[in-house]
């Protein structure tokens, strides 16, 4: 039977094709020795094995950097796919040895961290005390490629994503409530309309931040066309600060309230009338992964933990 054409030479360790994609990455020996918790001579020597196992130059070395070759940089995609694959085997074994065991990387948008986190974390210690959390605030694009990169299990965050390859769970939908400064006309009342959002000035958040563009598609959707926005900030806190300093109003998710609003003196809270201007929490992660059942058991968890909370859960 012809079975094909076989490779020849030796077949890479892993731990060469680890210590090849740390120099890749780092561009630099001592770094990349630090990174994977090797000495440099070894992982050195790892990388010249690999080079005589393939047969080819992976790095052009020179007395002050290290760079890849023109095949050195082909390969270290191929070798970062080998790497995930041998990463995504050692899970499932995990996964089927013992559910809610082993390291949980979850990302976590920030307008959703400061106020969420608790809730995550008090249900993880009581329900799965033996569960690694490791948490992760990025912005969504980061943690979306985090996410298919494989260097994040799961994420919190705002949906839809509309990501090929991505699952969300739902958790719960919010509603924005207007934070105003204490002279403003709309502040602490209810039902107001959405139309009223045409003429306000609105501070926002950074670009970058999800919340930022759920708010333009809120004011798009009350008649009111993008207006320049000439002042911004890195989070809610310094967003509720500039409030209260009497800059413009902004929209808050119910679940920030709290905190927020209550670092001050000089701000009112306004509710929109019904239907008030929503978002939608879920988790994420990709489809099919091996702990899939897992993460949709945390979904319902995390369902009835957030039923105290000011949100309507899906």
């Amino acid at each position: 039977m012809n079975r094909g054409k076989q490779p020849q030479g030796k077949q890479p360790s892993l731990a060469q094709l680890r210590a090849f994609a740390a120099v890749a990455e780092h561009l630099h020996f001592r770094d990349a020795a630090a990174a994977i918790g090797m000495s440099q001579p070894a992982l050195s020597g790892a990388v010249a094995s690999l080079e005589e196992a393939l047969g080819v130059q992976l790095l052009e070395r020179t007395t002050r950097k290290v760079l890849l070759s023109p095949a050195g940089e082909r390969l270290a995609v191929r070798v970062g796919a080998v790497l995930g694959e041998v990463e995504a085997l050692m899970e499932e074994a995990d996964a089927v040895k013992a559910p809610f065991t082993g390291a949980l990387r979850l990302g976590v948008i920030p307008t959703v961290a400061p106020y969420l986190l608790p809730t995550v974390i008090t249900l993880v210690h009581e329900t799965y005390p033996d569960l690694d959390l490791q948490v992760h605030e990025e912005q969504t694009s980061s943690l979306i490629e985090g996410l298919t990169a494989g260097r994040l299990d799961l994420l919190l965050l705002a949906v839809p994503l509309g990501v090929p390859g991505v699952t969300e769970l739902p958790l719960f939908d919010e509603d924005f409530v207007l934070v105003t400064p204490l002279d403003h006309w709309l502040g602490g009342r209810e039902g107001i309309p959405r139309e009223a959002l045409k003429e306000l000035r609105l501070l926002l958040l950074d670009e970058g931040h999800c919340l930022r563009d759920q708010a333009l598609d809120i004011c798009r959707e009350a008649g009111r066309a993008e207006a320049p926005v000439t002042t911004t900030a890195a989070g809610l806190s310094t967003l509720v600060q500039l409030v209260a300093g009497g800059l413009g109003v902004t929209l808050l998710p119910r679940t920030a309230v709290r905190v927020e609003t209550s670092r001050s003196n000089q701000l009112l809270t306004g509710y929109f009338a019904d239907p008030a201007p929503t978002r939608r929490i879920a988790l994420a992660m990709r489809t099919g992964a091996a702990r899939a059942a897992e993460y949709e058991e945390l979904a319902t968890a995390l369902r009835g933990a957030v039923r105290p909370l000011p949100v309507r859960v899906v």
